[in-house]
């Protein structure tokens, strides 16, 4: 699989980028990589670290998306920047998935553009799908690509994520709940409504129904609904909620004798626990309805994120989840 990575996307941009996307090239064999960026910035990495450019190439781009810059700047004044570029090489078949820490906004711009052409037919809008670190993995979608969705809109993401949960996380049937603030199918606003009635309608669909906030940790479903509103507060959240829980464990254990000796009985579970809710475990978000894998990384994401984004879009390539969306594209605009 050829992986094509926005070097200069991420505060941590080019170095983090570079040695995580190396890291998940030898951990995942097969995986080549396509780095677009700074030439000499992407080069001086390699040679500081001693990686040989064995399947990896550089794709030179003067431009760089800052993560301040207005969306559009992608398809007007930086269509010389590195994420702008990796696009192109994925519209044009130069390969297979691509990856970036940079602006969610371009890539989300881009990725719905005529120009880039890597939004599937029949799909009217793509979306970010986000794992929540729980003990099960949820897919939360919307994540924060549309504001407002329509019922239709919302369906098609219940396909997009039951796709990604199937060929990602081998889920056979995954339950998709609605996320709403009651259980009764009258709850929420008219869009919520009208959704909840035509999921119940939809075939190939596993639908539980609305979710509210206290069951998403509690696994109340595999795929989880909502316009990008609700679900980037969602999101935000559960990420300030991870802090705030390893915060106040580190406080409660390091006070006194008896809480530092507890501390040491635990150790290797709180390192386990912490692990389970960082992000980094996940590597990304995918960026749903496109043709090929696109895969958002945090913005502050260092090496070790990175080379688990790398596992991420080589098993969503080759699981054909894109494939397996389009499929849901053309019997949606058949439809029509």
């Amino acid at each position: 699989m050829r992986l094509i990575v926005d070097a200069m996307g991420g505060d941590h941009a080019p170095k983090e980028i570079v040695l995580g996307a190396y890291k998940g090239m030898k951990k995942n064999p097969g995986v080549e990589l396509i780095f677009t960026g700074d030439e000499e910035a992407i080069t001086a990495v390699l040679k500081e670290h001693d990686i040989p450019m064995d399947g990896i190439r550089i794709v030179h781009t003067p431009g760089i998306i800052e993560m301040e810059d207005d969306p559009l700047c992608i398809l007007k004044s930086k269509r010389d920047s590195s994420m702008a570029k990796g696009l192109l090489l994925l519209r044009d078949g130069e390969g297979d998935a691509f990856l970036t820490a940079g602006s969610t906004g371009a890539l989300i711009v881009g990725a719905s553009s005529r120009i880039f052409k890597i939004k599937q037919p029949g799909i009217r809008r793509v979306a970010i799908g986000s794992v929540l670190p729980l003990t099960c993995p949820t897919l939360l979608l919307d994540s924060g690509a549309n504001i407002e969705v329509s019922p239709e809109e919302l369906v098609q993401f219940a396909h997009m994520g039951s796709a990604y949960m199937k060929g990602v996380y081998g889920v056979d049937e995954p339950r998709v709940g609605l996320v709403n603030n009651g259980a009764e199918e009258c709850k929420g606003t008219p869009v919520y409504v009208e959704t909840h009635r035509l999921l119940r309608e939809e075939d190939g669909l596993c639908f539980v129904g609305n979710v509210e906030g206290r069951d998403i940790p509690l696994n109340g479903a595999d795929v989880l609904l909502c316009d990008g509103f609700v679900g980037n507060v969602i999101l935000k959240l559960s990420e300030g909620f991870g802090k705030f829980i390893g915060r106040e464990l580190k406080e409660m254990l390091g006070k006194g004798l008896r809480g530092k000796l507890a501390a040491l009985l635990i150790y290797s579970d709180i390192k386990k626990f912490k692990k389970r809710l960082s992000y980094e475990k996940h590597g990304g978000a995918p960026i749903l309805g496109t043709c090929l894998p696109v895969i958002k990384a945090h913005g502050s994401s260092k090496a070790s994120a990175i080379k688990s984004a790398v596992y991420q879009a080589k098993k969503c390539y080759e699981a054909g989840v894109c494939d397996m969306i389009a499929r849901v594209g053309a019997d949606k605009k058949g439809e029509n």
